[in-house]
């Protein structure tokens, strides 16, 4: 349930057009419901303003169905991650319009229009090997309200690529940077725009990056100012924290 839902329960009590003990039976489920092998979490996007979110890593395919099922009671937008096309299929048996991006591994089930934010975010990537990560940002970004601008393989092996994007990238509100290899990217771009940057190290990369790590070392070890930095492949995390910067 979010902020709107609830008000709108609660406008229907003051009218008469709800009674009392139907209200209280919508909100009993309010704090959290427990399916046995999930509890799902209804009170997150009333108290952070965004909603739970499946990580369908290490789950069946049964349990994301049945936690999409008791999500689909709601109102709020759901969104699965590392997804693979097996649940897609199953959470499309349960609502037809869900949106799979298969790189990306997400399922987006849009509840309603959102209401798009004025400022957008840059998600910047240093190559075509980084996209998975930079798509679980976008659909991310995308299903919590924001406006997004894709700005794809601009790495600094050829620099001219990036500065040809520049003023794209200096306008939006937060940049999200995917890299792997060394990641040098973030301290690049960092360098450049006057706005937070999200790091984003992947696990691309011969074997002295060491599945991400060197990427990581080298975000957290960025001589430009202003370098928040996620885990990992973390598109997720990144896009969580850029929504937070992007909302009015």
């Amino acid at each position: 349930m979010n902020e709107a839902s609830l008000r709108l329960l609660l406008e229907q009590v003051r009218s008469g057009e709800l009674a009392v003990d139907g209200a209280i039976d919508r909100l009993r489920d309010l704090p959290f419901r427990d399916l046995g092998e999930a509890v799902l979490d209804n009170h997150r996007e009333l108290r952070r303003g965004q909603p739970e979110v499946i990580y369908c890593a290490g789950k069946t395919v049964a349990q994301v169905k049945t936690i999409v099922a008791a999500m689909l009671e709601g109102d709020s937008t759901i969104l699965a991650t590392r997804a693979t096309a097996e649940m897609a299929d199953a959470i499309t048996e349960l609502c037809p319009d869900a949106r799979y991006n298969a790189l990306g591994r997400t399922v987006v089930v849009q509840r309603s229009s959102p209401s798009l934010t004025d400022g957008y975010i840059a998600i910047v990537t240093a190559g075509t090997s980084d996209l998975a990560v930079a798509e679980e940002a976008a659909e991310t970004a995308l299903s919590f309200g924001n406006r997004i601008e894709r700005i794809n393989d601009v790495g600094v092996a050829g620099l001219h690529r990036l500065l040809a994007r520049l003023e794209s990238i200096r306008a939006a509100r937060v940049v999200i940077v995917v890299a792997g290899m060394e990641g040098a990217l973030a301290s690049v771009v960092a360098g450049l725009v006057a706005r937070p940057v999200i790091a984003v190290p992947t696990s691309v990369g011969y074997g002295a990056s060491f599945d991400g790590l060197a990427a990581l070392l080298g975000m957290l070890t960025s001589c430009a100012g202003g370098v928040g930095v996620v885990n990992i492949d973390n598109g997720f995390g990144a896009a969580c924290l850029a929504s937070m910067i992007n909302q009015p």
